[in-house]
């Protein structure tokens, strides 16, 4: 990853033209900590970041969206997870993307868990971080990179994030679990085709699996 990142350095550094970077995948996959890792080393005093969860329809809202589909042979019914590109308001967050594009000053989205903030014109890179970028239209970013991961690394790290440290009641997130994967699967794994840059985690470490990415410096 540091050869990548590497990389991103010296081509934002070669530019003064605006540059936004759209990083997605699925919940524990390791694109929010390559996110702050990448605006660390971008300074983030100079680069706005842009989380999309706020764009997510309240699970409030999700819990009465149950949707019905077929994986492996068999008929499921569940609950609408993030996952699914009708969960997002895709228009909202595609109209601010474009506003960053035109280099306008805009507010975050104000949510119990993160507080609006303000996306500068004057910062020349944008992050725009999470999974509702996958369901956006692709050019509207400069370089678009997405993180997966397996069903048993993503229920580790889920264990560990939701439990350990939100609260979740574990026998619950082990039910939700093999829904959320296979919505996964049919939903969004598909538009990982249209990244630039996929990188698969693991406890091993990641494994980039594809790097249209070209930067001669």
């Amino acid at each position: 990853m540091n050869q990548l990142t590497e990389n991103i350095l010296k081509w934002t550094g070669s530019t003064r033209k605006r540059i936004i970077i759209g990083i997605s995948g699925h919940g524990a996959a390791g694109k929010t900590t390559f996110a702050t890792e990448l605006l660390a080393a971008l300074n983030k005093k100079d680069v706005n970041y842009l989380n999309t969860d706020p764009y997510i329809i309240s699970s409030g809202v999700r819990k009465h969206a149950r949707i019905d589909y077929s994986y492996g042979n068999e008929n499921h019914s569940f609950k609408m997870t993030a996952c699914h590109p009708a969960a997002h308001h895709l228009p909202a967050l595609e109209r601010d993307v474009q506003m960053i594009r035109q280099g306008l000053d805009l507010l975050t989205i104000d949510a119990p868990y993160s507080k609006s903030m303000l996306i500068d014109s004057k910062k020349r890179i944008s992050i725009v971080e999470g999974m509702a970028v996958a369901f956006t239209n692709p050019e509207l970013y400069d370089l678009n990179i997405y993180f997966y991961t397996d069903d048993e690394t993503e229920l580790a790290r889920r264990m560990d994030r939701d439990v350990l440290e939100r609260g979740t009641d574990k026998e619950y997130l082990l039910f939700s679990h093999n829904q959320r994967r296979i919505q996964y699967k049919l939903f969004m794994h598909p538009y990982s085709e249209r990244f630039d840059i996929i990188i698969k985690s693991s406890d091993q470490g990641e494994n980039i699996e594809k790097n249209s990415f070209e930067f001669y410096g």
